[in-house]
């Protein structure tokens, strides 16, 4: 999520760059054909995303409110580091706080993303062969529950949830399309803080992980609005 349980106070929004760093793949874990070759997959060490979430006005109970909100992310086709990529994601989710949106916060929030990838990946089958453009396409969608709790201006949070990661890959050297015969499916957990600096900054932390697939660390900053 990169955010807490409510993202934004109700009828504002914020707009701003995610940066995630993306763990390079170990050797072993990019040998292919029997250990006879190798694919380069670490291209690009870290990953900037703006991004973009609007929190709607709220639903009022006796002892609570209840905020809905949604978020938009897009990163559009430029070419960096011999790779050219799209990636659009989308969430939707909603928080619960006192009426002050202080102390306790939870909430459920939806999220899904389509990624593309065309870079060299697969690599020749020899040192002076040619080198040509694969594709790559991911898809991911998901749920969190979350929990956090908001002190001044500081709110650590705490989501937990289950993820299923979809892929295509078309090699380009020899027409192979390859499909991952071990998709992920699983519990996701992310545990950070986003701090409201003033009316207009926020920033956020996080720690994410996909337990035995990937951990790695994210990073917010946002204008309000």
């Amino acid at each position: 999520p990169l955010h807490a349980p409510i993202p934004n106070p109700e009828g504002r929004g914020n707009i701003g760059v995610e940066l995630a760093v993306i763990p390079p793949l170990s050797c072993e874990r990019r040998l292919v054909l029997n250990y006879t070759k190798t694919e380069d997959t670490n291209k690009v060490p870290l990953l900037p995303r703006p991004r973009m979430s609007f929190s709607f006005p709220a639903i009022h109970t006796k002892k609570a409110k209840i905020i809905p909100y949604g978020g938009f992310g897009y990163v559009p086709p430029l070419k960096i580091m011999e790779t050219q990529n799209v990636i659009v994601s989308v969430e939707a989710g909603v928080g619960i706080a006192d009426k002050q949106e202080k102390g306790l916060q939870y909430g459920l929030r939806g999220h899904a993303t389509l990624m593309k990838s065309i870079a060299e990946i697969a690599t020749p089958f020899t040192e002076d062969g040619e080198t040509l453009p694969d594709f790559y396409m991911g898809s991911t969608f998901g749920f969190d529950a979350m929990l956090g709790f908001r002190k001044q201006t500081i709110t650590p949070y705490l989501a937990v949830g289950f993820t299923d990661v979809s892929t295509f890959f078309y090699i380009d050297d020899d027409g192979v399309v390859v499909n991952n015969q071990d998709p992920y499916a699983g519990p996701v957990l992310s545990l950070g803080a986003q701090w409201r600096a003033n009316k207009k900054l926020q920033t956020a932390a996080e720690f994410y992980s996909a337990p035995g697939l990937i951990n790695t660390i994210r990073f917010r900053g946002s204008y309000m609005f």
